[in-house]
């Protein structure tokens, strides 16, 4: 299976996040805890290297916290300021404001020692679609003031929002690149409902995740889907899921578009449980 999306407007949004460099002191960059590695976008360090920049793994509520962990310790080794949240509860919103007036605190100082009059930090949002970035700023301005939604490319347009008298924010559609190097960094994302279902093949994205989950987290599997043992036999696999959630057709054949798509939906909503796709040990390898 090879995923590719790269729509026009994201383009546009890459041009209008260079114009708008200019303007801006720190970058947050939010990225989903359950794909740390996968939901970067490599386009943005080429945009954003010489910028401050705040790494966000958001949906933590929904990431192996062991693996969270994990990966907040490797970030930090890289250089990056990194912090985890969940945007959709509001928690860690006081880190994400602190953090960025410490990573801005020295040009920042220089500045009021030159007499110039202190300001609210200006910090441009970065991150691929689904990743919850309006979500993030709704909480950040205590209003909604972006729109939401649990698909990719509900942000379309870039606008400024104001947080208290210390941040301002310059929202930006998700962006996406056009070529995914691995193709198992495209199903991550399409497991994850980054990437428009409508282009998808929904059998082989649950096919990949059912693997993975009967790999690393075969208990929650079980548990979920009440199965006795996990065969390791997708078909196999496919049609107990089928039969126990009344994924029929005529005849009592299994539907399978309708098992993936429970399967998806079951994923991304959490109800299967708290995993991670990637541990950051095997990135190095």
């Amino acid at each position: 299976m090879t995923i590719q999306w790269f729509p026009g407007h994201m383009a546009k949004a890459r041009r209008q996040i260079t114009e708008k460099l200019k303007f801006i002191d720190v970058v947050i960059e939010l990225v989903d805890a359950r794909l740390p590695a996968s939901s970067r976008n490599p386009m943005i360090d080429e945009i954003v290297s010489h910028k401050p920049r705040l790494l966000v793994l958001n949906k933590a509520d929904m990431a192996d916290e062991t693996m969270t962990r994990k990966w907040l310790q490797y970030f930090e080794g890289k250089g990056f300021k990194a912090i985890s949240i969940n945007a959709q509860a509001g928690q860690g919103m006081k880190e994400i404001a602190a953090a960025s007036k410490d990573l801005v605190k020295e040009k920042f100082d220089k500045l009021i020692a030159k007499g110039v009059k202190p300001r609210a930090v200006r910090a441009l949002i970065v991150g691929i679609p689904n990743v919850g970035k309006s979500t993030l700023i709704n909480k950040l301005a205590k209003k909604n003031i972006a729109k939401t939604g649990d698909r990719p490319g509900v942000t379309t347009a870039q606008q400024w929002i104001k947080v208290g008298k210390e941040l301002e924010l310059l929202d930006t559609p998700g962006v996406l690149w056009p070529k995914f190097e691995d193709q198992l960094v495209g199903q991550r994302l399409a497991a994850t409902g980054a990437i428009k279902d409508s282009i998808l093949n929904l059998q082989d994205v649950a096919v990949y995740a059912l693997r993975f989950l009967a790999e690393h987290y075969p208990k929650q599997l079980q548990e979920r889907f009440g199965l006795e043992f996990i065969s390791e036999d997708i078909v196999e696999l496919f049609d107990e899921i089928g039969k126990r959630r009344g994924c029929l057709m005529g005849g009592g054949m299994i539907d399978y578009d309708k098992t993936a798509e429970l399967v998806l939906r079951e994923l991304r909503a959490g109800k299967i449980g708290r995993f991670t796709f990637e541990d950051p040990e095997l990135l190095e390898e």
